[in-house]
């Protein structure tokens, strides 16, 4: 049995072994990484579901991706709700390092209206990117990276966003605009 573990983000991927396989409590885990004992139990559910169920690299198809990513800003620059619910997994999370916090995104938002209410009014700057090889969104002021945005596609949908601002993650990835700046 393979258990796709590469496929879980890293606190999914903690919570995952640190409950299902230690029985570590999620009041023990959450300190850990750094999230309510109930969104503790949520990332170990939505782990313990893509670990069933997923293919081995999900959302990986670079064209479908860049169709997905592109739909998700063009959506949001309009503010067109209906179009980023459209794109979005019901079960979306984002999650946002801390830098990304301090500069005003929240830490963890779940759920298809809240993510869509976010990106309806704040991602009309991103610009449209490769990321590592994935399509992608960041943030880039001047021509210079601060934010960004990668996606995680399951069966055609945005299943999870990570916003990343610290400025030495930003500069280790590969980052090849697709796009010109926009007016935002």
């Amino acid at each position: 049995m393979r258990w796709h573990l590469d496929t879980l983000a890293p606190a999914e991927r903690l919570t995952f072994v640190l409950h299902d396989m230690f029985a570590v409590p999620f009041e023990e885990i959450a300190p850990i990484v750094g999230r309510s004992p109930v969104a503790t139990r949520q990332l170990a559910s939505r782990a313990r579901r893509r670990v069933r169920g997923v293919s081995p690299r999900p959302g990986n198809d670079p064209v479908r991706q860049r169709e997905v990513v592109t739909t998700f800003l063009a959506a949001s620059r309009r503010g067109d709700f209906a179009g980023l619910v459209a794109v979005l997994d019901p079960d979306v999370a984002l999650r946002a390092d801390q830098a990304a916090v301090q500069l005003g995104a929240p830490a963890e938002t779940v759920g298809v209206q809240a993510i869509a209410r976010l990106f309806s009014r704040y991602a009309g700057g991103a610009r449209l990117a490769l990321i590592d090889g994935l399509a992608g969104a960041v943030w880039a002021p001047g021509g210079r990276p601060r934010v960004s945005v990668k996606f995680v596609l399951t069966d055609g949908k945005i299943t999870a966003i990570e916003l990343i601002a610290q400025a030495e993650r930003v500069r280790e990835q590969e980052v090849v605009f697709l796009e010109h700046s926009t007016s935002r």
